[in-house]
């Protein structure tokens, strides 16, 4: 059954859509891939456009008008649902411990901090300044160094949780189709209009189509959103104590948001660190050491939970709303911080937009477009805004406009940890005769990754002297291997140290390693047993793990288990040239695989990487064959040929392998000679 609207994504603004475009009479289905790793989890419901102090303009103005919306939307989901969402206006207080006047917040003032400068702030909202007396009056238990604050009357919270809840039951109760648990492959489009996403459920149509998956939606189209991992802590009132805290606390680096029920909310780290799940000891440390600095007497309650979840968010931490290149698909993505806050004013002026064609002005501010200018028509792309903070989550140029390959199939860039790369050919280093010459094979192959060891760099071995000069790191992202480890401890030891030789390189966000643990010096076949356990370890450590192992496919499996980014299984013995030896495990592999798998080792021809990727690998690692071909750019460019053509035959479906002939040309209508 076709849907009038289909939304890709089932978190609060994915939903907030839903139940908005379902009260207009539109028909609704939404496709949610995990909703417990969303930005809701990494939200505290704070609704505080004045107390986290956004400058003036459209962002505040689109701001104040969600919050306004707030009263109205939460009663009419409430009574919808028959739940409560936890809205409560009751005001942020923002203590400081050095006088400050706060950005954006509608107040005027002289460039200096005294106090007695300061006027009332513009009609849309007010903060009241608070001295050292006044603010331990209003709220005691603070610390001892907090000098005065904001009071933000006019600001307030929301239960982030209970909100999902409502919304999701809302949508119910209004005959939304919920889809949990299926994640989008990808958009099939035809001369710029969607015609279907399809899914790990099958594919899905509809008239229209909103990208709403947050942290995710770069997956599905490149878009500057890259995830920021927020972690967070509650803590409950013991038991006989009455609730001391009456006001939202927003602290410099900390925000703390009692519940009436007496639980007490506290957060959140901002982490570059790609889609790694789990709470760290370093991030609650943090947490706790800002909380009970702000309100002390934190430190003797019990800790209740622990979670976090990932925020979309944008180089100019504003969101992406509107039109996209597509006609019938509108972008509801990278509210970053703000998605609980701006939820009611994204489905108002979206369904605006989609039923009724109606486009606020507010929405031109938010268009995907801003980061981008126009190019040399000649070259048919759209380039970065000069000066555009693009993060080094998607490394590759981030928007293109279709070329003619996306009309005949649709595909998406391969992801690895959360980062994008248009490019599914990584090279190496290693075995080249010059350095000159694998600077040119680099270039031709148009390559995004490069491997590198970590071991020979840093002894400066044959081949590797100057390598860290010789490559632009601003254009490629290092891989670092552990090349040359025989056990699991000396494998994890040279991780570190790759790690720290991309920050080195300018790469500070780079946690990629090539994991190898080759005990083996004749066959060079890596160690399952180290490679498993070093693996847990780097994970635990934060890294993105990419471990070269022997084509088994129980070890890929338990390698995606404990929290690999790929799996790299060989093809052949490394440098052997003997090219695809396992096909039948590497397509095992890839069949169960739900991470990128990428082949690596034994190719020795262009005909086998496009081999091994229409066997539906995701990406191809080839040294050897480039490096100690007779012409290794000629080589390298013809790898990445292969590696083009074999992910477009493995997308397109070749014929079925039939026992007889079959004529190509109709057999009617032909003809025969006459009766004698």
């Amino acid at each position: 059954m076709e849907s009038d609207i289909l939304i890709v994504g089932g978190g609060i603004i994915g939903l907030s859509l839903a139940v908005e475009m379902r009260l207009r009479g539109s028909t609704v289905t939404v496709i949610s891939r995990d909703s417990q790793q969303a930005a809701t989890m990494a939200a505290a419901g704070m609704l505080a456009p004045q107390a986290e102090g956004l400058p003036a303009g459209a962002m505040l103005d689109l701001a104040l008008s969600s919050r306004a919306l707030y009263p109205e939307w939460t009663r009419k989901l409430e009574e919808l649902s028959g739940l409560s969402s936890g809205y409560w206006p009751c005001g942020i207080l923002a203590p400081v411990y050095e006088q400050k006047i706060p950005v954006g917040a509608g107040f005027t003032h002289n460039h200096t901090t005294k106090t007695d400068n300061l006027t009332k702030p513009a009609p849309q909202g007010s903060g009241i300044w608070l001295d050292k007396e006044a603010i331990h009056q209003c709220q005691s238990g603070l610390g001892t160094d907090v000098i005065g604050g904001w009071w933000f009357p006019e600001d307030g919270q929301v239960d982030s949780r209970a909100l999902a809840r409502t919304l999701r039951a809302a949508a119910e109760a209004l005959g939304v189709r919920i889809k949990e648990g299926v994640t989008v492959e990808g958009i099939q489009q035809q001369q710029r209009i969607a015609r279907a996403v399809q899914t790990s459920a099958g594919e899905f149509s509809a008239s229209h189509y909103v990208l709403a998956a947050g942290a995710w939606s770069n997956e599905l189209w490149p878009l500057p959103v890259y995830p920021k991992k927020g972690q967070m802590l509650s803590v409950r009132v013991p038991p006989g104590v009455h609730p001391p805290l009456r006001r939202v606390l927003f602290g410099e680096q900390t925000y703390i948001v009692p519940r009436r029920d007496g639980q007490i909310v506290i957060g959140a780290t901002s982490e570059d660190v790609g889609f790694t799940p789990q709470n760290t000891p370093a991030g609650i440390q943090a947490l706790l050491a800002n909380a009970i600095r702000l309100y002390p007497a934190l430190k003797d309650f019990p800790i209740q939970e622990l979670w976090w979840g990932f925020r979309p968010a944008t180089p100019d931490e504003m969101p992406i709303l509107g039109a996209s290149p597509i006609q019938n698909l509108t972008f509801a993505t990278g509210h970053y911080r703000n998605g609980i806050l701006l939820a009611p004013i994204t489905a108002k002026l979206l369904a605006d937009y989609i039923l009724q064609q109606k486009s606020d002005p507010l929405l031109d501010n938010f268009h995907y477009s801003r980061f981008y200018k126009p190019a040399d028509s000649a070259n048919g792309k759209l380039a970065v805004y000069p000066g555009a903070k693009i993060s080094t989550s998607s490394v590759t140029e981030p928007m293109q406009v279709l070329d003619r390959t996306s009309e005949i199939v649709s595909d998406r860039p391969l992801t690895i940890a959360g980062k994008t790369f248009n490019s599914r050919l990584m090279t190496g280093t290693g075995k080249y005769r010059n350095i000159e010459e694998m600077q040119q094979s680099i270039a031709a192959s148009a390559c995004q990754i490069v491997t590198v060891a970590v071991r020979r760099v840093q002894s400066n071995a044959p081949g590797h002297e100057g390598l860290a000069e010789a490559l632009d790191w601003t254009k490629i992202w290092m891989l670092p291997n552990t090349a040359g480890c025989k056990t699991a401890e000396e494998a994890i030891r040279v991780a570190r140290l790759g790690r720290e030789m991309a920050k080195l390189l300018g790469q500070e966000d780079n946690n990629f390693v090539k994991l190898e643990v080759i005990p083996d010096a004749k066959y060079l076949l890596p160690d399952p047993i180290g490679t498993l356990q070093a693996a847990e370890q780097l994970v635990k450590e934060g890294f993105a793990v990419l471990p070269y192992i022997n084509a088994d496919p129980m070890l890929a499996k338990r390698l995606e288990e404990v929290g690999c980014a790929t799996v790299m299984p060989l093809g052949s013995p490394i440098g052997s040239g003997q090219g695809l030896k396992t096909v039948a495990n590497l397509e095992i592999i890839i069949e169960n695989a739900r991470i990128p798998v990428v082949v690596d080792a034994g190719i020795g021809t262009p005909s086998e990487a496009a081999q091994a990727m229409e066997l539906g690998a995701d990406a191809l690692l080839i040294n050897t064959a480039i490096a100690q071909a007779k012409n290794p750019p000629a080589m390298a460019r013809a790898m990445n040929l292969a590696a083009e053509a074999g992910r477009l035959a493995y997308l397109a479906g070749r014929i079925p392998v039939k026992s007889k002939a079959s004529a190509s040309s109709p057999l009617t209508g032909t003809i025969t000679g006459a009766p004698a």
